[in-house]
């Protein structure tokens, strides 16, 4: 099954059930928020997010810290996953400061820039899991336990990692890809991985290669004479 729906490009990638606040200031987007929110009641009010492969550009004017698309060609990765807006709060300079939450996968047939003032592609919805998967569940208790332990090499306070973690291995899978200090890429290929209990494989393998990483930087030792020295100058 297919459809169409507006895509909007960005650094990041966006995981079902995640939150994604964003500062629309750019003209095209600008469009697009008004229309979502002109959409009739009921109606779905999504759009795809879709991270960036290549030809990031800052375009000229926008804000620091922002980074919008500017007229270079851009080349989208394949798979998104939609982003239902939840909150709008129009700015007095026109802008908006929208709150989104990650809806549902899909995968991009053909990119169309020429029909609205934003792109819109033709997607196809990529398969969410439909009941209990006993593989999984055994995962997912795995994942708990090697991402608590990462979470406490990165969070020295232990009250920043005593929060409940979901149970349900595929929300579970999505939070840890999410919240994991992964690269793009890693997140990407993550997203693209249709089978929960494959994703959750391949999560144990990065949150091992993450943890072994930090432990050896922690295990680095400092030189005294540097730590007695003056600071060096930039």
């Amino acid at each position: 099954m297919t459809a169409r729906l507006p895509v909007f490009p960005l650094g990041t990638v966006l995981f079902p059930g995640l939150v994604l606040p964003l500062h629309i200031f750019e003209e095209r987007y600008r469009a697009l928020v008004r229309h979502l929110v002109g959409l009739p009641e009921g109606a779905p009010r999504e759009f795809g997010v879709v991270a960036i492969q290549a030809g990031w550009e800052v375009a000229p004017g926008g804000p620091p810290g922002r980074p919008s698309l500017g007229g270079g060609e851009v080349t989208l990765h394949e798979v998104g996953c939609t982003a239902e807006l939840r909150q709008v709060t129009e700015l007095a300079d026109g802008g908006f400061d929208i709150v989104t939450v990650g809806r549902r996968r899909f995968r991009i047939a053909e990119v169309d820039s020429g029909t609205a003032p934003y792109l819109t592609a033709e997607v196809e919805w990529l398969p969410e899991p439909a009941g209990p998967d006993e593989m999984a569940g055994l995962l997912a208790a795995r994942v708990i336990s090697v991402f608590r332990q990462y979470l406490s090499l990165i969070r020295p306070d232990p009250q920043e990692i005593s929060e409940q973690l979901p149970e349900d291995p595929t929300v579970l899978s999505h939070l840890v890809a999410a919240t994991a200090a992964l690269t793009v890429a890693d997140r990407q290929r993550l997203l693209a991985i249709d089978d929960t209990a494959a994703r959750l494989r391949a999560e144990l393998r990065l949150l091992n290669r993450e943890a072994a990483l930090l432990r050896q930087v922690r295990a680095v030792p400092v030189p005294l004479n540097e730590l007695a020295g003056p600071p060096a100058p930039n």
